[in-house]
């Protein structure tokens, strides 16, 4: 895995070479990805009326926007493997839930709080894009949560330097993706 980020500039020379081939306009798929996360929202909403209503027409309503959203999100995951497709809609979905957790600790004036949660919701929405980019697989996530060759089943999902509140620049798995994916949207802003 280490391989994959020692060059932070081989990685915005692929992003370069990327948007002259045409291969990608990251701008829009970020957009596209923020509107994905909110139909998952809108998802769960409905879900949730139908069984606090009893009324199944919201049942309905879910499956045109789950539909909707498959569609969308095939825009930006155009070629996946295993469980990749699954793996992407829950980082977004967790990605956007953390937001709205930080937006609200914000406003009741937990800056702090707010602060983490936006940094853990910025890196698992960096985790999307690098795995839908191929920067990393599923292997790669895995290792990083613990899991992988030669490894027991224990999973810690961010790093814990990437976890410490007063390293203002965290190293590890998601601080090298959340810098991956600064770099991707400082290279790709025109």
């Amino acid at each position: 895995m280490e391989n994959k980020f020692k060059n932070l500039n081989e990685f915005v020379e692929k992003i370069d070479q990327m948007k002259k081939q045409d291969k990608m306009d990251l701008s829009s798929d970020q957009d596209l990805s923020i509107a994905i996360m909110n139909l998952i929202s809108i998802e769960e909403h409905f879900f949730f009326t139908a069984e606090k209503t009893g009324k199944d027409e919201y049942f309905d309503l879910l499956q045109e926007v789950r539909k909707m959203r498959g569609e969308l999100l095939r825009k930006i995951i155009k070629e996946y493997e295993g469980e990749v497709w699954c793996i992407s809609k829950h980082l977004l979905a967790a990605s956007m839930r953390l937001m709205e957790v930080g937006t609200k600790q914000q406003g009741m004036g937990n800056k702090e709080e707010a602060r983490d949660l936006f940094h853990k919701s910025y890196d698992l929405y960096g985790m999307f894009w690098a795995l839908n980019m191929k920067l990393i697989g599923v292997k790669d996530i895995k290792e990083a949560g613990g899991v992988g060759q030669n490894k027991t089943l224990s999973i810690k999902k961010i790093d814990e330097k990437a976890l410490n509140k007063n390293d203002k620049n965290p190293s590890g798995f998601t601080g090298k993706l959340r810098e991956l994916v600064r770099k991707a949207i400082d290279c790709c802003i025109e």
